[in-house]
């Protein structure tokens, strides 16, 4: 600097205020000329000083602008930030023998504190004016100060890298640096608070709040973890100025940015509790509460609420600029209902800690979901067919798509629409409707189902709360969703539980049947009727056995009990059953659920159409090919005799008939080699179970040899099951002494095989019937013989007096259920894979059964077809043919003497089959 610049210096200092006030218009100009031509830091920062602290005082707040800040403030900042440059570059080689550099560095970062300090005065100045300033008038204070303070952050920040180990040699002035800082944003954001802009600003200054607002939003990432009421303020500024010139930015703003941001820092707050929340809990609640730590949660759960709100107030009020972030929004909902009960992987913390984080965190989730409800892009994220989410994340979905369910009631019909009704045009994104993506996220909470996990349940009659399973506590809320639907949503209620009674997992359709039988109650008395007649046409149109029809059956059963007596009848006059083909219904039917009238007439035809088809079979000669019309009336039976009290009713005596005369028809070479007659057996053998009393020991032996003999051989576990439930009834008996050599010995026999089966289910079903029979038998000798095999007996045993061979500690058990989910999920796909179009085509007949049906097209047969049929029909007689000629249809009389003629016969009819078929 010249000695003429350093002579007006020296003589300004020397200046009363009212001579800097007088020779302002003379003298400033100079200053600034000066300042901005220095390249002494120490010059630069002395005339700085000069100016803010003399000078400054005296300039009208219509002259800063222009006469100040445009000319000091750039060339302030450019002189900062080569100071952080220069401690950069020497950083290196701080150490405390190297004296010269770390004073070097002391007066740099001194320097650093002078040029805040100057900057603050110009803020302090500026708000000694009692009107509010004009952006215009200081624009060029904020976006110097906005800079400094990110560099002097950032510099904060990073110090511990920056100075490597040898930062307690700065460690004070550094600490000074942050607090004028500190200081400085606070008055900066201060007097920006008092501006404010009209709906006529000019483009320029709508361009300097957006990048004031993006340039706090820069700092904000940087302050993170430095000061927690600096960061909490600095978002309060941002996101005020964001909302009070909100028509003037709010589509400059870069919204994802922020939102993104408020996202992350509520994650990074909602973690730190966590994991101070599990410190605490190890260090002991009672000890921890006036600890540093705990005070430490409090002050990270107060921010953690403060970015939740922060975050709903945001989507509020920028709504139409935020749907393509929907996707960060859900992931944070999962990532913090995953932290909490009953997630599975939520931590076990202390009740106390527990509520506060639950109030933190958990209750804003509530707000937030309300405003992302009518946003199209989240619904089609959250209701997307397979979401593919993570394991952790499958039950908090769910609860997600509940806690939808609780608060649609309240939404306008646009919103109701969106979520109840699914995508109905292929140019939209498809999406399920609401209750189908709730039906289907509870099936993929496989492991959760099975823990189980516990919510919370409904308080009734004044009772506490109880925890229920999520079955339970999913089946509440359906059904109340039920109840308050509009009607106008029903149909796609019917079409979604349809859909799910129809899929494979049984959990999930015994949901849907209890959600189902709901809405029967609920409606009226025709409505149910409508239903039950539904549903018993799509039972009677399941042709085979198939999960399918298991579940409909099961909805079956349970609607008849909802009908009245006269819709019953009205049952019964649609599907008689006297027909055969309406037996698979009543076979599903429980009677009991029937009115007097009904059950009586349906028990009668029941009966006389079992005695018909046994006297057909018998008037056939016994034919193999007629054993599944047997079988079929024999699954009704089954109904009728388990509503049955007593042994005296009539129904009791024929069935006693009718099973005694089927048992003494039973081969047990026969059994072996036929499926057809195992099924048979199977039958028998429940049936006997419930009318073991009645029944003759002769019978009973031949049950027991026809038993042995399938047991003896790989059979199906549905036939052993209803073996070991007839060895469990033969403990209500006493058997006759003539026939106890016969009997005793079989029945000793059989337990004895069944209990050392190794598959678990098997035996577990052979302990418990062994059990039931011991408890209750006069023939205790039957319990030695069955258990002459040690570990048979240490099984026997342990199961009794209730001991457990292993423990399985809680976390392996998680684990193991974990890596079992995928195994059922591959099942289920197999099976619904398996059976093809069987829900298609249940649906097509449920609404042809609805509906009035159009006139058909005739359709014209099928050769092939006609051909299959013949065929199957001429093998199917060969093949009883075959049985009695050599003597195992169990008929005793030879074979006639045209037989072999006719055989002839038969093979020159084929013979000119094939020459015929040939020359066409």
């Amino acid at each position: 600097m010249s000695q003429t610049n350093t002579s007006l210096l020296d003589e300004v200092v020397q200046w009363s205020q009212e001579t800097c006030r007088q020779k302002l218009k003379s003298v400033l100009p100079k200053l600034t000329s000066l300042h901005n031509n220095s390249e002494s830091w120490d010059d630069h920062i002395r005339i700085l000083k000069i100016i803010t602290d003399m000078f400054l005082p005296h300039i009208g707040l219509s002259e800063l602008e222009d006469e100040c800040f445009s000319k000091i403030l750039p060339k302030a900042v450019t002189m900062f930030e080569r100071m952080i440059k220069e401690i950069l570059g020497q950083v290196g080689g701080l150490s405390s023998q190297n004296t010269e550099l770390c004073a070097l560095l002391r007066n740099i970062l001194q320097a650093m504190v002078q040029i805040i300090d100057a900057l603050s005065s110009c803020v302090r100045h500026v708000g000694t004016f009692e009107e509010a300033p004009d952006l215009d008038a200081i624009r060029s204070l904020p976006t110097c100060i906005l800079k400094v303070l990110k560099e002097t952050f950032q510099h904060c920040k990073e110090s511990e890298v920056v100075y490597c180990g040898r930062l307690s040699l700065v460690a004070d002035l550094l600490q000074g640096l942050f607090k004028e800082a500190y200081s400085l944003q606070k008055g900066l954001l201060e007097l920006l608070d008092r501006v404010s802009l009209d709906s006529s600003a000019p483009e320029e200054e709508v361009f300097d709040i957006v990048a004031m607002i993006h340039n706090l939003l820069d700092i904000c990432s940087i302050i993170s973890n430095l000061d927690i009421a600096l960061h909490a303020n600095t978002w309060k500024f941002l996101i005020k100025q964001s909302l009070k010139y909100q028509s003037l930015v709010e589509e400059h703003l870069h919204h994802g940015d922020i939102s993104n941001s408020l996202c992350d820092n509520l994650l990074v707050s909602f973690n730190n509790c966590v994991e101070l929340a599990e410190q605490i809990k190890h260090a002991g609640l009672q000890e921890a509460t006036q600890s540093s730590e705990y005070k430490l949660f409090q002050k990270t759960a107060k921010m953690c609420r403060f970015f939740a709100n922060t975050l709903v107030h945001y989507i509020k009020e920028f709504k139409c600029f935020l749907t393509k972030y929907c996707h960060c929004y859900h992931q944070l909902y999962l990532q913090i209902l995953s932290n909490f009960p009953p997630s599975s992987c939520a931590p076990t913390l202390p009740s106390a800690l527990s509520v506060e984080l639950n109030a933190a965190a958990l209750v804003p989730m509530d707000a937030l979901l309300l405003q992302l409800l009518p946003l199209r892009p989240f619904v089609e994220l959250v209701l997307q067919n397979d979401p593919r989410l993570a394991a952790d994340h499958e039950l908090p979905h769910c609860l997600l798509l509940l806690s939808v369910l609780g608060q649609l009631p309240s939404q306008p019909e646009e919103v109701l629409q969106l979520w109840y009704t699914g995508s109905q045009f292929s140019e939209e994104t498809p999406r399920l409707p609401l209750h189908q993506a709730l039906f289907t996220s509870f099936r993929r909470c496989y492991t959760e189902r099975r823990v189980p996990v516990l919510m919370p349940g409904v308080m009734m009659k004044g009772q506490a709360q109880v925890p229920v399973t999520l079955h339970n506590h999913m089946c509440v809320q359906l059904c109340a969703s039920v109840a308050a639907l509009p009607p106008v949503y029903f149909p796609v209620l019917e079409r979604c539980l349809f859909d799910t009674v129809l899929q494979p997992d049984t959990q999930t359709a015994l949901l849907a049947t209890d959600v189902w039988c709901f809405t029967a109650r609920y409606g009226t008395a025709e409505l149910c009727l409508h239903h039950v007649l539904l549903v018993a046409q799509l039972v009677k149109s399941c042709t085979t056995e198939c999960y399918q029809s298991a579940h409909l059956g099961l909805l079956l059963k349970r609607m008849v009990f909802l009908m009245t007596p006269d819709h019953q009848m009205e049952l019964i006059a649609h599907f008689p059953p006297s027909e055969v083909g309406n037996l698979p219904v009543w076979r599903r039917v429980l009677l009991r659920a029937l009115s007097q009238d009904a059950r009586h007439r349906v028990e009668a035809d029941i009966i006389d159409l079992t005695r018909g088809a046994l006297t057909d079979w018998q008037d056939g000669g016994y034919k193999l090919g007629q054993v599944d019309k047997v079988n079929m009336v024999l699954m009704p039976l089954l109904a009728v005799v388990r509503v049955q009290s007593s042994p005296e009713e009539q129904c009791v005596l024929s069935a006693m008939r009718i099973i005694t005369q089927l048992w003494l028809r039973m081969c047990p070479d026969q059994v072996q080699t036929h499926p057809v007659l195992q099924c048979t057996l199977q039958l028998l053998l429940s049936i006997s179970a419930i009318l073991v009393k009645n029944i003759e020991p002769q019978v009973i032996c031949q049950a027991l040899v026809c038993v042995g003999n399938v047991v003896s051989q790989k059979c199906a576990d549905q036939l052993l099951l209803a073996a070991l439930e007839f060895l469990s009834s033969l403990g209500k008996i006493f058997v006759p002494s003539d026939s106890q050599n016969e009997i005793l010995p079989r029945l000793s026999s059989l337990f004895a095989v069944l209990l050392a089966y190794r598959a678990w289910l098997l035996q577990q079903h052979a302990l418990e019937a062994f059990s039931q029979f011991a408890e209750i038998t006069n023939h205790e000798e039957v319990i030695s013989q069955s258990l002459s095999v040690e570990d048979t007996k240490t099984r026997v045993v342990n199961y009794l007096s209730k001991t457990v061979n292993a423990q399985e500690d809680v976390e392996s058990r998680l684990q193991r259920l974990k890596l079992e989910t995928a195994v059922i999920e591959q099942h289920n796909e197999r099976l619904e894979m398996n059976t093809g179009n069987v829900p298609n085509t249940l649906s097509a007949e449920a609404v042809a059964d609805s509906e009035p049906s159009p006139k058909r097209a005739r359709q014209e047969t099928r050769a092939e077809d006609e051909y299959s049929r013949y065929i199957q029909t001429a093998a199917s007689a060969l093949k009883a043919l075959q049985a009695l000629a050599e003597g195992t249809a169990n008929i005793p009389a030879p074979p006639p003497q045209w037989l072999e003629p006719r055989l002839q016969e038969l093979q020159t009819l084929i013979a000119h089959i094939s020459t015929a078929r040939r020359t066409t």
